[in-house]
């Protein structure tokens, strides 16, 4: 990627079964960074691109956020792809931290789902833009306008399409691109790349062509409903889709590829460039001459041969150069930064360079931790941290075999590291101290799959009745705490030796915030 490419960085967010991985795909595909991009869910066909963990390949679905970078049009693109599954949102999280804006994929038959409320949700914490892809229109799809009402209704976004479907499932016949008054057509079963558009509603307009081409009930609907846009809906407006009030809505098929080529070019034109980032020395602009960047994303074993760990990069100035030099803030160390990759999923390439936007991964030897910040030269700030959230199952958990208690200690550090779960150690003496804390179930049996199949270790889980854990914000010491009178909670360090509370439910939360007037229990840490 040279310097002078603009650099578009954007995670993807859906509820599971969306169709992101298939989205993901057909994005690669233009960009030349995939040959094929095949039915992912075929059982003949190679696993998804970005699928590249073993379980994944099993489940059939996106346990970790993988990094892609490809180059379109002039622009240079890292793709962000997240897990779709809830039980890996905390992943989904952090990574979008790296974002600079986010494609939401919404199934056109289901609407909003719970996932995507929650993805969304974060979004709109960090004001990022959205953009909105409304996908599977070659199935049986609820209204538009229904879909449009969900949105603001449901997510309190407002909402601008760019184009506007014509028919959906077998009547499905293309969409009215508003901007270009033409209508592209939809031809199933076309090669990838051909496209045809055709002018509707200006002068060089053939009614009589459009109207055989896509039948007179849906021309007629179609101009009844491009009137009502322009009358009621709201306007395009640049500002609002920058500060995430307002979100641009493309109707499409990502897997007969369908308006993904049209949505891509209109995404590289309106979604913004690399932000600035706040640091606790102040605002840090992409332009800044100096390199910096913060680790939010460490992966293990990603090459299980190596058995090796990368930390993902996210620069935010300044330009990165193989072999430079640079200051790990937390620790105040120099260190060389000698094995910079670039990712499309599992294949990487080593970089000479890189700008701000990019991702990079880094040869980690158990240095980088999640929200460590690197800078140039001497110039010592932090970016703000990256959050932890608190888990919903607890679990004691133990190697079922005493002796590889050093394996066992090292696959826990390794993949709380990488966020894959957190612990937390009670007071309680020897090795039976661990609780294990993850957001779903699915992490869990991930967690065990991966301690077998990594590190070697039969891992015993036993659950516990906690579903919260309360960071004690201040000062307080564990034995100041009042909470002896109630059993529904544990006392506990995280990975940081910061007190942590863990909680029954929200009745023991409030009982421990009665007892502990004085003290701030709080639902997210940053590291």
């Amino acid at each position: 990627m040279s310097t002078h490419e603009p650099r578009k960085t954007f995670a993807i967010i859906s509820h599971p079964d969306a169709g992101k991985t298939t989205l993901t795909e057909k994005l690669l595909y233009f960009g030349g960074a995939i040959h094929t991009a095949g039915m992912v869910k075929s059982r003949k066909s190679k696993a998804a691109t970005s699928d590249w963990m073993e379980i994944e390949k099993q489940r059939g679905i996106s346990v970790t956020s993988s990094v892609m970078q490809f180059n379109y049009n002039g622009y240079a693109i890292n793709i962000l792809d997240t897990p779709g599954h809830q039980d890996f949102s905390e992943d989904t999280y952090r990574t979008l931290t790296a974002a600079d804006s986010a494609v939401m994929l919404i199934d056109a038959a289901k609407g909003i789902e719970p996932q995507t409320i929650k993805l969304f949700e974060v979004c709109r914490m960090r004001g990022i833009p959205i953009f909105t892809f409304i996908n599977k229109m070659d199935r049986d799809a609820r209204d538009p306008l229904a879909l449009l009402e969900d949105l603001e209704e449901v997510l309190g976004i407002r909402s601008c399409p760019m184009n506007w479907p014509i028919g959906s499932g077998v009547d499905f016949q293309g969409v009215y691109d508003r901007e270009k008054q033409q209508v592209e057509v939809f031809r199933k079963g076309e090669a990838e790349h051909s496209r045809s558009f055709m002018p509707v509603f200006s002068e060089d307009a053939d009614e009589a062509a459009v109207r055989a081409r896509i039948g007179d009930t849906l021309y007629e609907k179609l101009e009844e409903d491009a009137e009502l846009l322009d009358i009621a809906g709201d306007p395009f407006d640049q500002e609002k889709i920058n500060s995430g009030k307002l979100t641009p809505v493309f109707f499409g098929s990502a897997l007969t590829n369908f308006g993904v080529q049209s949505f891509l070019e209109y995404f590289l034109r309106l979604a913004p460039g690399p932000a600035p980032r706040m640091s606790d020395k102040g605002q840090v602009v992409p332009e800044s001459s100096k390199l910096s960047g913060f680790i939010f994303k460490i992966q293990a074993n990603m090459n299980p041969a190596h058995r090796d760990r990368i930390a993902f990069l996210r620069i935010v100035s300044g330009t990165f150069t193989r072999g430079m030099s640079v200051q790990h803030v937390r620790t105040g160390k120099k260190i060389k930064l000698s094995q910079p990759q670039q990712f499309l999923a599992q294949d990487r390439n080593i970089i000479e360079d890189a700008y701000a936007g990019d991702i990079i991964g880094l040869f980690d030897p158990g240095i980088f931790g999640i929200g460590d910040t690197l800078v140039e030269g001497n110039q010592a700030y932090s970016f703000a941290g990256v959050p932890h959230f608190s888990p919903e199952i607890f679990a004691r958990v133990r190697a079922k075999d005493a002796m590889k208690y050093k394996q066992f200690h090292k696959g826990m550090q390794q993949l709380s590291e990488e966020g894959a779960v957190q612990y937390f150690t009670t007071a309680a003496p020897g090795a039976e101290n661990m609780i294990l804390g993850v957001v779903g179930q699915l992490q869990l049996e991930v967690f065990e799959y991966r301690m077998r199949a990594e590190y070697g270790v039969e891992v015993e889980i036993q659950p516990l009745g906690y579903s919260l854990a309360r960071w004690v914000k201040g000062d307080k010491k564990e034995h100041e705490l009042n909470l002896i009178q109630y059993g529904g909670s544990l006392t506990v360090k995280d990975r940081a030796g910061r007190l942590v509370v863990l909680l029954e439910n929200e009745f023991a939360e409030r009982w421990a915030q009665e007892k502990n007037p004085d003290v701030e229990f709080v639902s997210t840490s940053y590291e």
